[in-house]
């Protein structure tokens, strides 16, 4: 069975960057977002409560699906965000901006639930952290078409985050992102050596 590594964090905090910069390092599997190739993203963004049910269960699928393909297979696989992050943050701030009820909430929950019953959990997460006006300025000259997040969000996802790691038990790597440092070349150091470890563990 396949390990799985999931780069959780903010917005803007560069999660899609170090995936992609560690999978090419590693030769690790990426499990990318996909904004554009999801079919509901467009119409959420334009229409956010008559399409919020159908996206998130799209996306909380997809993860789902890569990991199920990924875990299939006897590769280490990383993923930007991923299952975990969609539904214990993403699914959490739609419910918390009124975008879902709560009957829909508890549906998504209830999904997750009999996923995760198939499908263990990563098994590393590296966290991202950064202070909030960097992820400001950092959101104001991103380029991005599709993107359901406000920057009056990151407070709010945030404490969302927060609140998930309080009662997280999977293993978690915190890395500080603060740094301007678009590449990581320079501080990227001390992470790769704790993933040193944990790949050279059967």
């Amino acid at each position: 069975m396949g390990k799985l590594i999931a780069v959780i964090g903010n917005s803007g905090s560069g999660k899609t960057t170090l995936t992609t910069k560690l999978s090419e390092h590693y030769g690790l599997v990426p499990l990318l977002e996909q904004h554009q190739e999801r079919p509901f993203q467009a119409q959420f963004q334009s229409n956010l409560k008559s399409y919020a049910l159908s996206n998130q269960i799209d996306y909380l699928l997809f993860r789902a699906e890569q990991e199920l393909s990924l875990r299939e297979r006897t590769q280490v696989g990383i993923a930007d965000g991923g299952l975990e992050q969609d539904f214990h943050v993403f699914t959490r701030l739609f419910l918390l901006k009124g975008f879902l009820n709560d009957q829909e909430y508890r549906l998504c929950e209830r999904m997750v639930r009999a996923l995760r019953r198939t499908l263990p959990p990563p098994d590393l997460m590296i966290r991202l952290s950064a202070p909030l006006d960097v992820l400001i300025r950092r959101r104001a000259i991103r380029t991005r078409t599709l993107d359901i997040v406000a920057t009056q969000d990151l407070g709010t996802i945030e404490d969302i985050i927060e609140t998930w790691m309080k009662g997280n038990t999977v293993r978690t790597i915190l890395f500080d992102t603060t740094a301007h440092d678009p590449d990581y070349s320079l501080t990227i150091g001390p992470l790769l050596a704790a993933l040193d470890q944990f790949l050279a563990r059967p």
